[in-house]
């Protein structure tokens, strides 16, 4: 009688391809992360006593812990993919695997156990980003076109972001700024992923529709420009927090943006869900760099409700999408064309929206916060139910690897 190896082994499916086990983080983090937020606004339950208070434990948990799972999850097998090199291996991912559980007790566990444990945890998140580096560097930098390179870049910046959260916090000074600034590298990273994913995924829309005569081409000075507008008004709120400036760099991201959406303006494709849910995304951008914008420039209340319609909204749904293409295409396995897709993806802007609206809510504003976080959890209880069973088990074809459907 066949047994089943365990979780740890290397020869469980969760190890057949670097992403499984990254992205079924990310579908298990995000809904216990923010519906434990949720409870804290709403009931006071308390959150683990982390250095910077209940605001940090948020957002170094929704950044270091939920968005970078599923960084590291479309980078080891993205990344492969691009440069045409080998999968990581199953070794690979268990390590990277293991820092980042590493960094997730140790920084719940430093607000009881202080200084050792804040440490253990940067030095997991920076093992986990330098073991990235080492392992997909060589590829990016080898690929002879070097058309790839930029993620590089990005990982780099979000090693130096995580290595300057731990020197404040360790030092007991205020560490948001650095996560603030991991946000705006989120963002750059989105858009670079979106920029891969976007030219297969609306093309086949096109082609599904029998349309004859448009193409659509993510175009790089577009893609560039908006990542220039947004790591600008990123340094600027780093360096210069509320300054006017500031908001005029973040209504020349929602510029930049909207102007990178006009790429995807491909007719009656646009509305297949796919298309229609990756666009979505850099709406949800744009405006939110918009509202940050007017926030700044016209000392308007709307500053909290753009950073949560990138959080929420832009994160939240990027994120969301590109697992369910991803890691269902990784698996074998056809795009899901059932109806809990544009549902949950549904939820996620409602979710953006009403975490956005409660800026301006007043009294009411706890309850707007509370449907957010609750519809945002129902969203990806959604994505573990339906994805989570093809992360942890055996591929359906004969195919092996993170080979995509025969």
């Amino acid at each position: 009688m066949l047994t089943r190896p365990a979780p740890w082994s290397a020869e469980h499916p969760l190890w057949l391809c670097g992403f499984r086990s990254f992205f079924l983080f990310a579908l298990v983090a995000a809904p216990l992360l923010v519906l434990q937020w949720g409870a804290f606004l709403v009931w006071g339950l308390p959150l683990p006593a982390v250095a910077g208070g209940a605001f940090v434990w948020h957002a170094h948990e929704l950044l270091f812990g939920f968005g970078l799972a599923a960084v590291v999850g479309f980078a080891v097998t993205a990344i492969p993919e691009f440069t045409k090199t080998s999968p990581v291996g199953a070794g690979t991912a268990r390590a990277l695997a293991a820092t980042w559980l590493l960094g997730r007790v140790a920084f719940w566990a430093s607000g009881v156990a202080g200084a050792p444990a804040l440490a253990v945890s940067g030095l997991a998140h920076l093992g986990l980003l330098a073991g990235l580096l080492g392992v997909l560097g060589p590829r990016l930098l080898r690929d002879p076109e070097r058309r790839h390179v930029s993620f590089l870049w990005a990982l780099a910046a979000l090693a130096l972001l995580v290595a300057g959260f731990y020197a404040d916090a360790l030092r007991g000074a205020p560490p948001a700024r650095w996560l603030h600034a991991t946000l705006g590298a989120m963002m750059v990273l989105i858009v670079l992923a979106m920029s891969r994913i976007s030219m297969r995924i609306v093309n086949s829309a096109i082609e599904q529709m029998g349309v004859t005569g448009v193409e659509y081409r993510a175009r790089p000075p577009r893609r560039n420009l908006a990542m220039f507008c947004i790591g600008l008004y990123t340094a600027a709120e780093f360096f210069a927090p509320g300054a006017r400036i500031g908001g005029w760099l973040a209504l020349a991201a929602a510029a930049a943006l909207f102007n990178l959406g006009n790429d995807w303006h491909v007719g009656r494709a646009l509305f297949r869900r796919w298309p229609l849910m990756l666009y979505a995304v850099y709406l949800l951008m744009a405006a939110g760099y918009g509202l940050i914008g007017v926030a700044l420039v016209a000392d308007g209340a709307g500053f909290g409700a753009g950073r949560h319609l990138l959080t929420v909204g832009a994160l939240g749904l990027g994120v969301f999408v590109v697992i369910c293409i991803a890691g269902r295409t990784h698996c074998g396995r056809e795009l899901d064309e059932r109806a809990w897709v544009p549902a949950a993806a549904l939820l996620l802007v409602a979710a953006a929206l009403a975490r956005a609206g409660a800026a301006w809510a007043g009294p009411d504003g706890v309850v707007w916060m509370a449907a957010a976080s609750l519809a945002w959890a129902v969203a990806y209880a959604l994505g573990l139910a339906y994805m989570g069973p093809l992360f942890v088990g055996a591929r359906a074809d004969a195919r092996s690897g993170c080979a995509g459907p025969a």
